[in-house]
């Protein structure tokens, strides 16, 4: 007996003796003699005797008149002929002297039985319809069980379902970029397959392994990997089809669950998504919150309670361990936590390799650049990237996928799609070329700052222009001179702005970078420790909130401490705006530069930006380009126009003023 004739004969699978499509066929050919025996019945007890139906009365004056010529007469019903040969019927109802009249009038009469239907026939006409409704009902309910698997009456049982492998299998050579938590698992599958090697040391197989790590890591396909290797029974399942809105649902879907995995010990469940059943104990109210804590009991007793389940392992995926409850990852229940995290450059070279094998590459083609240029991207992210590249190579009609495809879903997955609808005006486009130069040349001019890798003034997303950078190797920690860095590149824009429109001209472009300079430095000031005036103390972002509504300050703050921090803040930050109006202004030429090159080619690369810094001339060979190439300098210094009042380059104005 195989895995799948164990779990069908577990709960309640196919009767022996013929195959599905034969019960089928059974089942739609009883129906159909039914309806053909209902229709039989319906037109026996409806066959009425043929011609137009007359009343009694007017059958009396016809015979009187000598209109008919012959009749046959039954207990309920007269029927015969008119002298003119039409037929007709009427209603017996009973007269003692109508044979007498007919005699007199020379009717031929004809006497004939009344048709009773037998018992049987009766009993099976009364009982006939209730048994097609039964029929019926029961041919639903089976088509609802197989649906379901569980049945309309097997509410408790376990929604768990066998993977098989004949499809699609998925092995550890698929999955590339997290090594650590490969070998973790694999060590799991070399114990389920020969587990002496380990027990002749007192070694026991682990009872559940917890993935750990962010959406899109791989944790899914891990356990995938995981059934594909091990060659045991696989059960999965996800942690919302335990809980129900029935109290006691989701604790026997449990149990079912680990009955079924015993019949095919040893084997593994997966559980995805196990946050939705395993959250701590205790927090809510309701009868929905004690179904899940039933069901998260019942859970923590199978693991590891008074009857032990050998060879049973359960994994679990999760991107949640803070909410979990407890009991739930202690050693006996969860004996490893697998962390699957964001791959390096490393690994992304290997996972971009995993999903580059199915696509047809151009020879320009090189991972290790493409994945330099994507840092944080995930497992999944980078398989949409490729998978962007090569529809996109499909649309422009090409046999191969170049690096030139793969730049653009790049930019398209990390910045959004090019808005080509969109119209802006040459004076938008003119600040918009600014402000980009702006951070570009701040970011040049920074020590502590990543390489730029390209900077553009077409609209992408909910952005009309950008300036990416790109860190040369990953990067695990921010040092103090990156975070300035970071904090005078962010201002660099706005600077640009108001260096060469004015203070009145500045727009809301750089709405954006002041949120980005505000959350950066908040977060020196009260979760690093970046402030002498604060010193280093943890106290939380003050722009929490709860229930939708905004904290003014965390509670363990006073009101002279959230003071400090917000001065503390607006110094970092407006640090920062110095630093970007003090590099500009040293630089204007280059400012000027960078500006008219990104009106002429609206896309430039950081080794373009590099070389109009130093005076080159880029010399693109663009198609589209139609002015002659650009040069370094040739722009004079405009004269600065600064507001009359208080503002950012004078004394800071007060708060609210």
């Amino acid at each position: 007996m195989n895995d799948n004739d164990k779990q069908n004969g577990g709960g309640g699978g196919e009767t022996p003796g013929g195959s599905p499509w034969m019960k089928s066929l059974l089942i739609w050919v009883g129906i159909l003699a039914a309806l053909a025996l209902f229709v039989n019945l319906f037109g026996d007890r409806a066959a009425q005797p043929a011609g137009t139906g007359i009343s009694y009365s007017a059958f009396v004056q016809k015979v009187d008149g000598g209109q008919v010529k012959d009749v046959s007469i039954a207990e309920r019903s007269i029927s015969g002929t008119l002298s003119d040969d039409t037929k007709f019927r009427t209603i017996n109802p009973g007269d003692p002297q109508l044979v007498d009249r007919l005699l007199k009038k020379n009717v031929q009469i004809t006497a004939r039985p009344e048709e009773t239907p037998s018992f049987w026939m009766i009993l099976l006409y009364q009982s006939l319809p209730f048994l097609l409704f039964l029929g019926i009902a029961f041919f639903v309910l089976r088509q609802m069980q197989k649906n379901s698997g569980s049945g309309a009456m097997g509410f408790g049982k376990s929604r768990a379902r066998l993977l098989t492998q004949k499809e699609g299998k998925v092995t550890f050579d698929d999955v590339a970029g997290i090594d650590e938590a490969r070998e973790e698992l694999q060590e799991i599958v070399e114990f389920l397959k020969d587990p002496t090697k380990f027990a002749r040391l007192g070694g026991k197989i682990p009872k559940g392994a917890l993935l750990v790590g962010s959406p899109g890591t791989g944790k899914t396909l891990l356990a995938r990997a995981i059934a594909g290797e091990a060659g045991v029974p696989f059960f999965t399942i996800s942690g919302s089809d335990f809980v129900e809105m029935f109290v006691g649902v989701g604790a026997s879907r449990v149990r079912d669950m680990f009955e079924q995995a015993k019949k095919s010990a040893p084997c593994i469940v997966f559980i995805d998504e196990i946050d939705a059943v395993g959250r701590s104990r205790g927090g809510g109210i309701g009868n929905q919150n004690d179904e899940r804590e039933q069901t998260l009991n019942q859970l923590l007793v199978e693991m590891d309670g008074f009857e032990a389940n050998e060879g049973i392992i359960i994994i679990a995926a999760t991107n949640r361990p803070d909410v979990l409850d407890p009991a739930l990852l202690r050693p006996g229940r969860f004996d490893r936590q697998v962390v699957v995290p964001t791959p390096d450059i490393e690994g992304r070279v290997k996972i971009l390799q995993v999903h580059m094998k199915k696509v047809p590459l151009a020879p320009d083609v090189d991972p290790r650049v493409i994945a330099r240029g994507t840092p944080g991207f995930s497992g999944a992210d980078l398989a949409n990237l490729v998978n962007e590249a090569a529809l996109l190579a499909a649309r422009r009609g090409k046999r191969l996928v170049a690096m030139s495809e793969f730049e653009e879903a790049k930019d398209k997955v990390m910045m959004g799609a090019e808005r080509k609808s969109m119209l802006m005006t040459e004076d938008e486009k003119r600040m918009t070329a600014y402000h980009e130069a702006g951070h570009a040349i701040v970011a040049i001019h920074e020590p502590a700052s990543d390489p730029i890798h390209k900077a553009t003034i077409i609209p992408r997303g909910r952005a009309l222009g950008m300036v990416m950078r790109l860190p040369e190797r990953d990067s695990h920690s921010l040092h103090r001179d990156q975070m300035y860095a970071h904090l005078s590149i962010a201002m660099g824009g706005r600077v640009a702005e108001e260096l060469i429109f004015g203070y009145d001209r500045v727009s809301s472009g750089a709405s954006g970078d002041i949120q980005s300079a505000t959350r950066l430095a908040r977060s020196m000031v009260t979760r690093w420790g970046m402030s002498d005036a604060v010193g280093p103390l943890e106290y939380g972002g003050s722009d929490e909130s709860y229930l939708g509504y905004q904290m003014s300050r965390p509670a363990n703050m006073s009101n002279e401490t959230a003071q400090l921090i917000d001065a503390e803040i607006k110094r970092l930050v407006e640090g920062g705006l110095d630093r970007a109006k003090t590099v500009l202004t040293d630089h204007i030429d280059q400012l000027h530069t960078l500006a008219n090159a990104l009106l002429e080619y609206e896309t430039l690369t950081g080794d373009e930006i590099k070389r109009l810094v130093a005076g080159e001339e880029i010399g693109r060979n663009d198609p589209g380009a139609t002015a002659a190439p650009v040069a370094a300098g040739g722009t004079s210094v405009p004269k600065i126009r600064r507001p009359k009042g208080p503002g950012p380059f004078g004394n800071p104005a007060p708060q609210g003023a």
